[in-house]
């Protein structure tokens, strides 16, 4: 199947570039190809780190349309460029990895996928959040970009990226020398498509798009003892329930109204019997904020309240709750104004301004933020492009009908209008970025 498509890419990619406007043109020529190129990643997804053959079908389309291509970057990253004489150069991004879910779309090309993750879970494996139709817009992109080279100036750094849904592959890219081995980006772009807009609207916000998220595991100490004694204890499951309640002033009462941010205590572990008091309760939490004051200001405050619940409760100086912030912390994504505006422009003035909309930050995360990060000078933006289906949307609109949002089993968007879109917004906004 694999070689199938790679032939219907070729052969679409050979036909001569005869369009009045080439980023919708070219797209619509190439939308059969992509489509299928879709229903591939679609049925075939590979979890964080495991994108091997994912990878291999990237690099190959790159190829065969002239980018010179590097493999295994980051992990199994990608890295394709094109080079066409003196100019700005331009990274765009698309990530490769799916999700540990069992798929319940009910789509004819679902997949029925099965891995172990890293952790020894056996599970199904799903394409929930939308990756492979930002990987058939890449090759649309890349595709696109090779036709028009008479048109731009320039050099074109198209990425395929791992591990976007552990917050682990922009990093593990940058690591491995993206901005020393290659050009380094003085713009980014990528897109994601969207579980809150109808299919093939565009969705810009300008500075901050998506926020800091940190995994916080919170061990909370007492002192065990007899369910029938329980003044002979210091009692960890209490003390647990204390900081829970306590926390929620966190946001509410010492944050400006205004602000934004997020805590959240997902799960708590403790005790084994009806009649033990144990020693030990794990909480897991997820904090979200945009600036890095704000985040210091939310882990901090965690911080204090565990302890001060603790010391409130009794608990002896060397049972103090113990704080871990983890390592899959991902940063903050900071659309720049200047692009922001500039792509608000261009692409309302193309698909009409229906078509494109503002839209407020939210609180999910995206490594796509740490490329800006690694170098601030880069203009940098990650746009939407709604997905869900418009039949779906009205009836939504009308009923109050609950919509599949990104990481369920059920999302199925709209592919062609994603893509379709994503395509010739992607193109577009190459081109003005790089036209002589």
């Amino acid at each position: 199947m694999r070689r199938a498509i790679l032939l219907a890419t070729a052969l679409s990619f050979a036909t001569p570039a005869l369009a009045a406007d080439p980023a919708r043109d070219l797209t619509r020529r190439a939308l059969p190809a992509l489509m299928e190129h879709y229903r591939h990643f679609h049925a075939n997804p590979e979890l964080s780190l495991h994108e091997v053959k994912t990878a291999a079908t990237l690099a190959e389309v790159a190829r065969q349309a002239g980018y010179d291509v590097t493999e295994k970057v980051g992990g199994t990253g990608v890295v394709a460029i094109l080079r066409n004489g003196p100019g700005p150069v331009l990274l765009i991004r698309a990530d490769m990895d799916g999700l540990p879910v069992i798929e319940q779309t009910g789509l004819p090309f679902a997949s029925k996928v099965r891995a172990t993750t890293d952790e020894g879970l056996e599970t199904g494996v799903m394409h929930a959040c939308g990756h492979d139709t930002h990987m058939a817009s890449w090759i649309g992109t890349l595709q696109n970009l090779a036709a028009t080279k008479s048109q731009w100036k320039g050099t074109v750094m198209m990425i395929a990226q791992p591990a976007e849904e552990r917050g682990m592959g922009a990093a593990a890219m940058l690591r491995d020398g993206l901005f020393t081995r290659f050009p380094k980006p003085q713009y980014a772009l990528a897109f994601h498509d969207s579980a809150l807009q109808p299919a093939g609207q565009i969705g810009i916000t300008s500075g901050y798009a998506l926020a800091n998220v940190d995994s916080v595991d919170l061990q909370v100490k007492g002192v065990g003892g007899h369910g029938a004694y329980p003044h002979t204890t210091k009692d960890p499951i209490v003390l647990a329930a204390r900081i829970v309640t306590t926390l929620q002033t966190l946001v509410s009462r010492e944050i400006d109204p205004t602000a934004s941010a997020v805590v959240t205590v997902g799960s708590i572990q403790g005790g084994s019997k009806h009649n033990i008091i144990g020693s030990e309760v794990t909480m897991l939490l997820t904090v979200r904020s945009f600036s890095p004051e704000m985040r210091k200001f939310l882990l901090d405050g965690i911080a204090r309240i565990a302890r001060g619940e603790a010391i409130a409760a009794g608990v002896p100086e060397d049972r103090m709750p113990v704080m871990t912030v983890k390592d899959e912390f991902t940063p903050s994504t900071f659309n720049t104004p200047p692009l922001a505006a500039r792509m608000q422009s261009l692409w309302s003035s193309r698909f009409g301004k229906d078509a494109v909309v503002a839209t407020p930050a939210v609180m999910g995360g995206e490594d796509f933020g740490r490329y800006y990060l690694a170098d601030p000078s880069i203009q940098s933006l990650i746009f939407w492009v709604g997905g869900v289906p418009q039949a779906k949307w009205d009836a939504a609109q009308k009923n109050g009908d609950v919509l599949p949002s990104l990481h369920s089993a059920y999302w199925a968007p709209d592919a062609e209008k994603v893509i379709a879109t994503a395509t010739e917004a992607m193109t577009a906004a190459a081109l003005d970025i790089l036209k002589k």
